[in-house]
């Protein structure tokens, strides 16, 4: 028998994201830094605060985080240190072998693990993952191998609707909501993301 979407969450102990077009939605702006022809630029993305605190309540429930994603980016990097992500992989473009890190890292086997995704660079680990989740604005081929699909598109909050579905489904969403704004509780300072002063 197949497992509901929310029995799989109950036994995630790490989420991972892709980043453009999960973390963000997926534009990428180019700013050259010279006006050489073949001048470097730097990559900006926008990132939602919302996806941010909802990490801060995943770590509250007891879940790691982390990307991976196949391109390389100051921008992620900086957003990376700022979310304080335990586990953080670039240039990967066939990303089981950074999924197979993690699981080792973390000693956690893949049905521990929830991915997600948006496009056809993340179906490996969709198809094999505890819970693989897609984003609304995800392709087709991704939706179709999706446990849970987000209500909201990437880089509008489906990074916390992925967190939310997870928290929700073991009854600890309420309860985390409530740790995190306690400003006496050693544990919600200690979960939370930066600041953002780069």
């Amino acid at each position: 028998m197949s497992l509901t979407p929310e029995a799989r969450a109950n036994k995630i102990k790490v989420l991972i994201f892709d980043v453009d077009g999960v973390l963000t939605d997926g534009q990428i702006f180019m700013i050259p830094e010279s006006s050489a022809p073949d001048a470097k630029g730097i990559e900006v993305k926008g990132f939602t605060a919302h996806d941010g605190l909802g990490i801060t309540l995943a770590r509250l429930g007891g879940i790691k985080v982390g990307v991976i994603t196949k391109r390389q980016s100051r921008t992620v990097a900086i957003r990376a240190n700022d979310l304080k992500l335990e586990f953080v992989y670039q240039g990967q473009s066939h990303k089981m072998a950074a999924i197979n890190d993690i699981l080792t890292k973390a000693n956690i086997t893949i049905d521990e693990l929830a991915y997600v995704g948006d496009d056809i660079v993340d179906l490996g680990v969709m198809r094999l993952c505890g819970l693989a989740i897609a984003t609304a604005n995800a392709r087709q081929q991704i939706k179709a191998v999706a446990h849970y699909i987000t209500p909201n598109p990437g880089g509008k909050g489906a990074g916390r609707d992925a967190i939310d579905f997870i928290l929700n489904a073991r009854g600890i969403l309420d309860d985390v909501i409530e740790q995190f704004l306690d400003a006496d509780n050693p544990a919600a300072a200690a979960a939370d993301i930066g600041t953002g002063n780069m």
